[in-house]
């Protein structure tokens, strides 16, 4: 038996979850607003169908670093279509569109409930996803909420993740969890050095994307992280 405290099993201490597609069903309204963000700059025809594409491919990333990307560097227009974005994601919220994926409000229970730290992660701005968190109850469900203002950069960069070790006085990053629908959540994941990086197939990415990205698991719905934190 080794007394090598780097060889133990290390147990989960801090879920990091994903919003949109991971624990929030929004009809994929985070499209729809991106095609909102589009028309207010005047992107059409091939350009606007390249953009698409280069949103549904990076979904999960920062919407603001997007939005630069899709536009050449042009601070200007990006700004102005995630202007857009957030008004019409928030227009979602408002109408009421969104609900929890089934059985998310139960694996926040679950974990609180074994001593496991709940952080919700997520693209967007610290305003839009505090709204998410008010009109889904969530707010005293979760131990931290977390955009990339709040961290410095966004997916697929490990900062998120590492706040929350950081603000949670967790001690060990192998002790975290992390689950999202996106590759970007799973380099995320990867490069913090979390013990367990699980993709979801409820949102944006499918299987075979999912599993081009560091993994640990891929799973039907992230209520399946429960059986893997019990392992």
């Amino acid at each position: 038996m080794t007394n090598d405290p780097m060889a133990r099993p290390t147990p989960i201490r801090l879920v990091c979850l994903d919003m949109a597609g991971t624990t929030v069903d929004d009809g994929d309204a985070v499209m729809e607003s991106f095609g909102a963000a589009a028309d207010e700059v005047g992107l059409a025809g091939p350009e606007r169908d390249s953009a698409m594409t280069y949103v549904r491919e990076t979904m999960g990333m920062s919407k603001i670093e997007v939005f630069r990307a899709v536009l050449d560097g042009d601070e200007s227009r990006a700004q102005v279509a995630n202007a857009a974005f957030e008004r019409a994601y928030d227009a979602v919220v408002a109408a009421g569109r969104l609900r929890a994926v089934p059985g998310t409000e139960d694996v926040f229970a679950a974990c609180r409930g074994r001593g496991i730290a709940v952080c919700l992660t997520t693209g967007f701005a610290p305003a839009t996803r505090d709204a998410i968190v008010d009109v889904l109850g969530w707010r005293d469900l979760v131990d931290l909420v977390l955009s990339p203002a709040d961290a410095g950069r966004g997916r697929p960069f490990p900062d998120m993740i590492l706040t929350a070790v950081i603000r949670l006085a967790v001690d060990d990053v192998r002790s975290v969890a992390v689950a999202g629908d996106t590759s970007n959540d799973l380099w995320s994941g990867h490069r913090a050095g979390a013990g367990v990086v699980a993709g979801v197939l409820t949102g944006a990415h499918d299987r075979a994307t999912l599993e081009a990205a560091p993994h640990t698991h891929v799973l039907p719905d992230v209520t399946h992280l429960l059986a893997v934190l019990s392992a």
